[in-house]
């Protein structure tokens, strides 16, 4: 995976967006429960729980594409300040890469449940992924980098909605890369042979 998506345009965001759900399919779809939701340690998510995680988060993007590819949404006072949004954008994609060295905690609104998530969280986040890089694709044609919006994770937060889909799929790189430790981390159960082999 590519995750330098810095200055990306949306047809690759889209490849690298497709290819996340064909690598998560390839890597995890034959999870066994108890597969999906062992962690290294108690501080640690499971596979299951990246998962989740990502999809409550990509949630939160939905509604806002779908009014700006229907022309329904204006634009809030503080999307409107300048430079900030582009500076706030570029130092999130940034942030999120899976080789950043940083770790960014999730908001408590955004935690993955701490109860057994079924294996079909894989399904569901793939299924999910394919509505979104629809949608994403259905806005080709507008100004992407002039429209600005404010993040789900905070309204204190705004980027354009390029940016925006950048952070989409390097968010998910980022826990696809993480789940994928926690498959080759020592204990995980299961030979390796059941456990299929991510891509790169």
């Amino acid at each position: 995976m590519n995750y330098d998506l810095q200055d990306a345009d949306l047809s690759t965001v889209l490849v690298e967006g497709r290819l996340v759900a064909d690598e998560t399919k390839r890597a995890f779809s034959r999870l066994s429960a108890e597969q999906a939701n062992w962690k290294p340690s108690e501080a640690e998510w499971s596979i299951g729980q990246c998962f989740e995680h990502l999809i409550i988060t990509n949630r939160g993007y939905f509604p806002t594409i779908e009014e700006i590819r229907e022309g329904r949404r204006r634009r809030r006072a503080w999307e409107r300040m300048p430079l900030l949004p582009r500076f706030l954008g570029r130092f999130l994609i940034r942030t999120l890469r899976a080789d950043s060295g940083r770790k960014v905690k999730a908001r408590p609104a955004f935690y993955p449940s701490s109860s057994q998530i079924a294996p079909g969280i894989i399904a569901t986040f793939i299924e999910q992924q394919d509505r979104l890089l629809r949608l994403m694709e259905a806005t080709h044609g507008l100004d992407l980098n002039s429209i600005t919006i404010t993040s789900p994770v905070s309204r204190l937060i705004t980027y354009s909605l390029m940016d925006a889909y950048r952070i989409i799929v390097v968010h998910e790189q980022n826990h696809f890369v993480q789940a994928r430790r926690v498959m080759e981390s020592r204990g995980f159960p299961g030979a390796r042979a059941d456990r299929g082999q991510p891509g790169s």
